[in-house]
């Protein structure tokens, strides 16, 4: 009886994208899809047992996941969100002080290439320094003992990204940061400050930002 009777599912495609597959390790195309579920008889569906899904279709393995894994960057959009994450943090630590000495740019330069934008220099740095200064909305006003405009910057590069982040991804974004204000000297009260904002919206707590900043600074020594 159960290759006469039984329950068959029809499927239709409602849109495709490309995304990272679990059963891959890597980026695919997918198709969404929804079925509707009917009994079958030899085969046929006939009577309307009601509906499944979405799910998401690999168009490689095939395999079928939940929509929840659309959440997940492909590769090529995290890379692309961890290299302007590095860029705003170096940029948020050398405009805290308001200054741009020449040792924090050249070690800027070298932690903005190393994570993707190979032809940065130390005039684009400056320049891009200048223009958040100029610009009121973005200035790194201190209001209340607090960089607010930096902070904001910070949150809108870290918070998307910090989810996908390993513990070692996160703490190496904070030492980054760290060698770039340690490279002029040790680290201002602003830039400090600057730091633990990063330490924050990478969702890690006071007593471990503290660590990696010593660690860091004993590392330079």
């Amino acid at each position: 009886m159960s290759g006469i009777l039984g329950t068959r599912t029809v499927w239709t495609t409602v849109g495709d994208g490309e995304f990272f597959c679990p059963g891959c390790g890597g980026d695919r195309n997918y198709q969404r899809r929804t079925g509707r579920r009917r009994f079958a008889v030899l085969g046929v569906p006939l009577v309307p047992r009601g509906t499944t899904g979405p799910v998401v279709e690999c168009a490689a393995c095939h395999d079928r996941f939940s929509t929840d894994v659309l959440d997940h960057p492909t590769t090529h959009r995290f890379s692309a969100m961890l290299r302007d994450a590095v860029h705003t943090v170096a940029l948020a630590v050398l405009a805290a002080d308001g200054t741009c000495e020449r040792p924090a740019l050249e070690a800027a330069v070298g932690v903005v290439r190393g994570a993707g934008f190979e032809q940065c220099t130390e005039e684009q740095l400056t320049t891009l320094i200048e223009a958040l200064a100029a610009d009121t909305g973005r200035l790194p006003e201190q209001v209340g003992g607090g960089l607010t405009g930096l902070a904001i910057e910070l949150h809108e590069a870290l918070d998307p990204l910090t989810p996908h982040l390993a513990p070692a991804g996160r703490e190496s974004i904070l030492v980054q940061g760290a060698r770039i204000a340690l490279a002029d000297g040790p680290y201002s009260p602003a830039e400090r400050e600057v730091l633990g904002t990063v330490g924050s919206a990478l969702t890690m707590g006071s007593d471990d930002v503290t660590r990696l900043l010593a660690a860091a600074r004993t590392t330079l020594s």
